[in-house]
């Protein structure tokens, strides 16, 4: 027997960025998700399959060893280790793991993988230990995982992974749940660019100091953006949230986030008949979001794959974290 746990990744709607500093970011958990399969080891390795993804190793006394793949890829995998073993150190307990991934979440391109594993993996561990941890004893785990690849994590993308549903984060604040009274589907485009969020934070705080009365007016407008647009989202207003979504996109380029080909992909969604269109997450690279009418939808997916781009649809999903035991031979191999 072994354990399974499923974790759903995210998008930002509104307020990346502006949220560092002041206002909401309004977060959304979508139906891609990350499963993580893990099993006992009868010694203390940290065992990580990853072959999806082109490699695996393990991790013994926090190095990295490759068994597939560059030594170099221990870097993707670090969070990994350190989830399971916060997990485990937590619980009081002590022992190895293997660690099978497979994730529907494409990484580094801002849709939340990096959280969905780090939670998924504590889910599996605990269960494994039979922990019976609280949901949000998962999300703090998890979120020592994820300082190991975002540095200072505002921590919205393990809760929206581990709680689901709709979410809103705002410093001092702290973190609101939501409920929709009706489903609302995106579209999704990446564009294949891998890029740091940690970079690009580094970046709008470098741009801040040396322009700090004209970023404050951009900071607040963003926040006023999120703020109208959290109130359009829970009215289900399609029109409202889609011009939203524009001026979002519109302050988020301004500060210098966006690239050439989000911007290609936002304006071919809009003219394809999307309601609005925006970058989601960092920028730098990684994917945009599209809000349409049903009429549109395929439309809007064909002209971002002409654009030499991934474009699918998600739906909002309101479930977070689960684990279940299961039989060695129910994992699936995609």
């Amino acid at each position: 027997m072994l354990v399974e746990a499923t974790a759903p990744g995210k998008m930002i709607l509104y307020g990346e960025h502006s949220v560092v500093y002041r206002g909401p970011a309004v977060v959304l958990a979508i139906d891609r998700r990350a499963n993580v399969y893990a099993k006992k080891r009868t010694d203390k390795k940290i065992f990580i399959d990853a072959d999806n993804l082109g490699f695996s190793g393990y991790f013994e006394d926090n190095v990295y060893h490759a068994v597939r793949g560059n030594a170099w890829r221990g870097r993707n995998l670090a969070a990994l280790n350190v989830s399971a073993k916060k997990t485990m150190e937590y619980l009081g307990v002590e022992g190895g793991v293997n660690l099978k991934v497979r994730s529907m979440i494409p990484i580094a391109v801002g849709l939340g993988s990096s959280a969905a594993i780090c939670v998924a993996t504590v889910s599996a561990v605990e269960k494994l230990h039979e922990g019976g941890l609280k949901k949000e004893e998962i999300s703090n785990v998890a979120f020592e995982g994820e300082t190991i690849i975002h540095g200072k994590p505002s921590g919205v993308d393990n809760n929206v992974s581990t709680f689901g549903g709709v979410m809103s984060y705002e410093r001092d604040v702290g973190f609101k749940h939501h409920k929709l009274t009706k489903e609302i589907p995106f579209i999704i485009g990446n564009t294949r660019k891998k890029r740091s969020t940690k970079r690009m934070v580094e970046n709008v705080a470098a741009l801040k100091e040396r322009n700090p009365a004209i970023m404050d007016n951009f900071i607040d407008a963003m926040g006023n953006v999120a703020r109208e647009g959290l109130d359009a989202l829970l009215k289900i207003d399609l029109s409202r949230m889609g011009d939203l979504m524009d001026l979002n996109h519109g302050l988020l380029s301004g500060i210098g986030v966006s690239t050439m080909k989000l911007e290609i992909l936002c304006h071919t969604a809009r003219k394809n008949g999307a309601l609005g269109a925006k970058l989601t997450g960092a920028g730098g690279g990684g994917c945009m979001i599209a809000l349409s009418e049903e009429v549109y939808m395929s439309d809007i997916e064909r002209a971002i794959r002409r654009r030499k781009s991934d474009a699918y649809r998600v739906s909002l999903t309101d479930q977070g974290v689960k684990s279940r035991w299961i039989e060695d031979d129910e994992i699936a191999d995609s």
